[in-house]
């Protein structure tokens, strides 16, 4: 769907997809292939072992889904850092004793070229020349929230896949040139209140122009709308000291 929206024809943006199993490459002519997979099988040779088909397909960007410990080997984190100026390793699967590689694997093999992110969390990582980098954890805390109040608050009945990836778009917009300097693909989490804000709004304004939303009228400041809705979990002013309060009075109030 990214590609398509970069002007790229589906057919062409599903064979630069490639796709393997725990029987090696899918291809066309492998038996016993599900739908999803045989969208995503191409005519090409047999390839058994996941360093075999990046030697082979040579490809920019490897996502790890499959919660195999160590898939992304020391050989292929180096082939990648071959064929790429800035390769793509995105280690996603949880918990970390089941991540394809570790961050510092990554940075260290590729020379601190390496974009990554992990679906679990690694420390910083200080390379030999001094380099250090902030490891960014693709997380879902950066969608749902953000998701989740958008469509309560304008009422969307259907979440569709394109709202997400509206999100994507607004969660890469807050992603500043100093963040991605120090390896985070993603904002700091200490900004995740703004970021999920931020998602809202977007998805707010993509619902009412797609007619998804069910709440009407449209409002007219979509950011005072949305701002308006967030729930603050500030009570300082609830907060009693117990320390100023008469005995007697404590024991009335069962304190």
């Amino acid at each position: 769907m990214a590609l398509e929206k970069e002007g790229i024809p589906r057919e062409e943006a599903v064979k630069k997809i490639w796709m393997v199993d725990s029987k090696g490459l899918i291809v066309k002519g492998r038996s016993h292939l599900n739908h999803e997979k045989e969208m995503f099988a191409h005519d090409h040779p047999t390839v058994k072992t996941l360093e075999e088909v990046v030697q082979t397909i040579k490809p920019t960007a490897i996502i790890g889904v499959a919660a195999v410990a160590g898939a992304f080997t020391h050989q292929i984190l180096k082939d990648m850092g071959t064929f790429n100026e800035k390769p793509i390793v995105f280690a996603l699967s949880n918990p970390t004793s089941k991540a394809e590689c570790t961050a510092e694997d990554c940075y260290r093999l590729t020379d601190g070229r390496a974009i990554f992110a992990s679906g679990s969390p690694f420390p910083k990582v200080t390379l030999s020349n001094g380099q250090t980098f902030f490891p960014g954890q693709g997380n879902n805390a950066y969608v749902f929230p953000g998701v989740a109040l958008g469509v309560i608050a304008c009422g969307v009945r259907h979440i569709t896949e394109e709202i997400f990836l509206t999100t994507a778009e607004a969660i890469a917009e807050e992603v500043t040139e100093e963040n991605l300097a120090e390896g985070r693909l993603y904002p700091p989490l200490s900004s995740i209140r703004d970021v999920s804000f931020k998602i809202a709004v977007k998805v707010v304004d993509y619902a009412y122009k797609h007619n998804l939303a069910s709440w009407y009228p449209e409002p007219e400041d979509k950011e005072a709308f949305v701002k308006n809705l967030i729930y603050s979990p500030d009570y300082d002013s609830f907060i009693i000291d117990s320390y100023q309060w008469p005995q007697e009075a404590m024991k009335t109030q069962n304190i």
